[in-house]
């Protein structure tokens, strides 16, 4: 066998071998996106519940129910992570005002429907937590791959570009929403 040959074949080799790997790797971090996606949309679907409840009591705080609602919207249809990731950013500070709203309302706090949709809405905002970690491990360990040598050279050639990371924008915002239940 000429050296040729075998140099050929094992660079052949290296080739697909980091094509394999950053197939796997690009997957993964879709695979965590959809995560991300699903609690996402599991909050979209808490919201209306949680607006109509808070609305029965608090009927004269349209404009916070009015911004959750445009929000939630907004971020629906974002096409780009770093829109969707603000818009989400502020739809939590925008239900944790809602929340707020409940403190007022004593007959609001005792009902049992929004005390059930703040324990929801707490389960979601941890699922999503760990859902944008999860994420974001794997868009690093992606991104690394692709900037590491020789994985850089096959990525460019093969054109693999990097990943978002699902980052908070506004640092006042890096906390979740106060539902806890009392």
């Amino acid at each position: 066998m000429s050296t040729l040959l075998l140099v050929s074949i094992i660079v052949l080799a290296i080739v697909i071998w980091v094509f394999n790997l950053l197939v796997k790797d690009r997957n993964q971090v879709l695979a965590a996106w959809s995560d991300i996606d699903v609690q996402l949309k599991r909050r979209h679907d808490l919201i209306p519940q949680l607006v109509t409840t808070v609305k029965a009591y608090a009927d004269f705080e349209q404009a916070t129910m009015t911004a959750v609602f445009e929000l939630r919207t907004r971020s629906q249809a974002a096409a780009h992570l770093p829109e969707k990731a603000a818009l989400e950013d502020q739809m939590v500070s925008a239900i944790g005002a809602l929340v707020v709203l409940a403190e007022d309302y004593s007959d609001l706090k005792a009902d049992t429907n929004f005390r059930q949709l703040q324990s929801d809405l707490t389960e979601i905002e941890h699922h999503i937590q760990y859902a944008r970690r999860f994420y974001n491990g794997a868009v690093k360990i992606f991104n690394i791959r692709i900037q590491s040598f020789p994985n850089v050279l096959i990525a460019r050639l093969l054109r693999f570009r990097e990943a978002e990371f699902f980052e908070v924008s506004d640092p006042a915002e890096r906390h979740n929403p106060a539902v806890e239940i009392d």
